[in-house]
């Protein structure tokens, strides 16, 4: 191809970038040079890609991809692929900064990261996440602050808002993401692509402790559905260094055409006025309810979470969340801490984690929140008999300002720590259910967000579907970014 054709490269999908590739519609080396072009030109606006590799490295491993397929050996539908890993995960070479410091470079892959690689793609560099991945805004002292994809003066969210706005802007084909607290739905929904946090299990991690950590777990982003179903695969699967992972019953990408329609919809929103709420967030979300029933699918309004055990429904939410973030956030950052010349680089609200598990959780706390948690999830298990998806907005609030560290108040009523404007995220993370984000239109600014769909427990097959179904009856995915329109 002509250079001057090359920018059209980074408009294709994945899929259909994969399928160039092996057929050699375009070279490795075209596709590599198309999207370091790209970054170039726009990630010093939006600062999602750091740790970036040179330029004639990369370009070296993409002549050696093309070299591969011109001998036959064709490594995975994403060879060839420019790939960026969240700063939270080991990529062989590269440093693994946490957003904290800038450490060395890691040995080897993470474990989903392996299998990435094994899949052909090309490590270009990282993604940015806010520090120890805390907090869904993005911004650390070691790289800055990433910018929202449609507004660069408001917020990415987080904690993979690298990840979503390098897939939003089509600096990378899709990226990997993480989410303990609605990080692989937030950053989605406030840059307008799609997020997939999975059942526990499905995407295995090792290293650490491994029974007891089931609450973050590691996904795809992607532009269209196609492209999280195929990004999902290649990182999911059984493996005996993660005991509870889980096997890999089928490929999710041939169920994408599985029907929706008559299927069942309950929509939780605010929980009736117990979680504070925009009103333009309500609005957007509200008004997007109606693509479900134009796919042919029924919707109901529930009055809040179920009540089941020791879950007492609304009330019980924040509670039982506080206590199993504590203990959990708190425990992944307390050894940095524990060394009081890395406790003074610590942002507040890591600081604010770990004080939280040391001042007020102890063993008798943790097991009563695990009791109202099974109580969570029985009464969704009973709704999932009636209702095949729930939803609730991705967020609280619209993307905002990004110099802010987190929104102090919503209307009248004031955040008691940095996260409580993202309780709308805990649910899934509490039941372990996979969650989809998926675009819900934008506001009268034009900023995006999004709606979280809730499916049963390893339901994430249906969830694809809903995203195709989705992807096809709304369009918000071809509404691009209007600052940064591509040419």
């Amino acid at each position: 191809m002509a250079d001057d054709d090359l920018s059209g490269i980074v408009l294709w999908d994945a899929a259909e970038l994969s399928t160039a590739i092996r057929g050699k519609t375009v070279s490795c080396v075209e596709v590599m040079t198309a999207y370091l072009d790209r970054i170039d030109e726009i990630n010093p606006k939006v600062n999602a890609i750091v740790s970036r590799r040179p330029r004639a490295v990369l370009l070296a491993e993409a002549a050696e991809k093309d070299r591969l397929l011109r001998t036959g050996e064709y490594q995975g539908w994403m060879h060839g692929f420019p790939h960026a890993v969240k700063d939270l995960a080991d990529v062989a070479g590269l440093p693994t900064t946490y957003g904290f410091v800038r450490g060395a470079l890691a040995p080897a892959d993470a474990l989903f990261v392996e299998r990435i690689r094994a899949a052909g793609a090309i490590f270009i560099g990282k993604t940015n996440t806010p520090q120890f991945g805390l907090g869904s805004h993005t911004y650390n002292d070691v790289f800055g602050t990433t910018l929202n994809a449609y507004d660069q003066t408001r917020s990415a969210g987080g904690s993979s808002g690298g990840a979503a706005v390098a897939v939003a802007l089509r600096m990378v084909p899709v990226a990997d993401g993480s989410d303990f607290m609605g990080s692989l739905r937030n950053p989605p929904g406030w840059n307008n692509v799609f997020g997939l946090r999975p059942s526990v299990g499905r995407v295995p991690d090792y290293g650490g402790e491994l029974f007891v950590s089931q609450a973050g777990v590691i996904g795809p982003i992607a532009r269209t559905a196609t492209d999280l179903a195929l990004l999902l695969e290649t990182m999911s699967g059984y493996d005996d260094r993660c005991p509870l992972s889980l096997a890999q019953p089928a490929r999710f990408a041939t169920d994408l055409d599985a029907p929706v329609r008559g299927k069942k919809v309950a929509w939780l929103g605010d929980l009736r006025g117990y979680l504070p709420m925009e009103p333009e967030v309500l609005r957007v979300t509200g008004a997007a309810l109606t693509s479900f029933t134009a796919l042919g699918m029924t919707v109901t309004a529930l009055d809040g979470l179920p009540a089941s055990g020791t879950f007492e429904g609304n009330a019980s939410l924040w509670p039982t969340w506080l206590v199993l973030r504590h203990w959990l956030a708190g425990m992944a950052v307390k050894d940095t801490y524990d060394i009081p010349a890395a406790r003074a680089l610590m942002k507040p609200e890591a600081v604010y984690e770990v004080e939280g598990l040391l001042n007020h959780i102890d063993g008798v706390a943790v097991h009563q929140a695990n009791q109202a948690r099974s109580g969570l999830y029985e009464g969704f298990r009973r709704l999932f008999q009636t209702y095949d998806y729930i939803a609730l907005p991705t967020a609280q609030v619209m993307p905002f300002d990004a110099t802010l560290h987190w929104p102090a108040a919503i209307g009248d009523t004031a955040m008691s720590s940095y996260h409580r404007w993202m309780e709308v995220t805990t649910i899934s993370t509490l039941i372990n259910a996979p969650t989809l984000a998926m675009p819900a239109g934008f506001g009268v600014t034009g900023l995006p967000i999004g709606l979280q769909i809730i499916g049963p427990n390893h339901g994430e097959s249906g969830l694809l579907a809903l995203a195709r179904a989705w992807e096809r009856q709304t369009g918000f995915v071809r509404n691009r970014p209007p600052s940064l329109l591509l040419r």
